[in-house]
């Protein structure tokens, strides 16, 4: 895919560790979606560079990972506060076992975006950062979404993670394309974990009454 001037895509099935993603990826998926249940669509906005863009995994850190398929991931330590925050979600909702068995966890631009800034160094960005981006991948996202609810999705009920631009652009489409019935605005991790950490129960409240009130 090609963008334009200054912005990159990350996407780690094709990078230098491909094959290390794939024995990720493999041991993760086949631990918690081996079935055939329907589970309910969490959507972040985009992978970060040192993130999932690394890893595949969607929201999770090095140390989670291994926990879970005992595959050491090197020099990736970013945002654990953020994967913690989620973690504390899982729990109070059953486990990461009870969890992954209900939901899946994706993002709505499933590629990592970066930006090389003024300095020449890579730098985090979203599909929605300008209006040419977003077009620029739009058609993409929306056969991603398509794609996504292939995979055996309920469409009652879908969760934003990032209720600003994410949630404003996934209601306009969804708007459009009656991909869902209903979509709940949660704030992401990393606002509450550098922003409001003081108020931190009570957006993991709501994340888990949200989560649990499926109806």
């Amino acid at each position: 895919m090609n963008l334009f001037a200054n912005y990159n895509i990350s996407n780690p099935f094709n990078g230098n560790n491909k094959e290390k993603i794939k024995e990720i990826t493999n041991a993760f998926y086949k631990k918690y979606y081996n079935d055939y249940n329907k589970r309910y669509l969490i959507l972040g906005s985009s992978p970060e560079r040192k993130g999932t863009a690394i890893t595949g995994i969607p929201f999770e850190d090095a140390s989670h990972l291994y926990k879970e398929t005992g595959i050491i991931i090197d020099k990736y330590y970013i945002n654990k506060s953020s994967s913690d925050f989620l973690y504390d979600v899982m729990e109070q909702c059953g486990g990461c076992e009870k969890f992954y068995k209900n939901f899946f966890m994706n993002f709505v631009c499933p590629l990592g975006i970066v930006k090389v800034n003024s300095k020449g160094n890579e730098v985090n960005s979203n599909y929605y950062e300008n209006k040419k981006l977003e077009n620029a991948l739009y058609n993409f996202i929306i056969d991603s979404l398509k794609k996504q609810i292939s995979f055996g999705i309920h469409t009652s009920i879908c969760y934003c993670i990032g209720s600003g631009e994410n949630f404003k652009f996934l209601t306009k489409i969804n708007e459009q394309y009656k991909f869902f019935d209903k979509i709940i605005a949660l704030e992401h991790p990393r606002f509450i974990m550098q922003y409001n950490s003081k108020d931190r129960n009570k957006y993991l409240k709501k994340y888990i009454d949200a989560f649990n009130n499926r109806s």
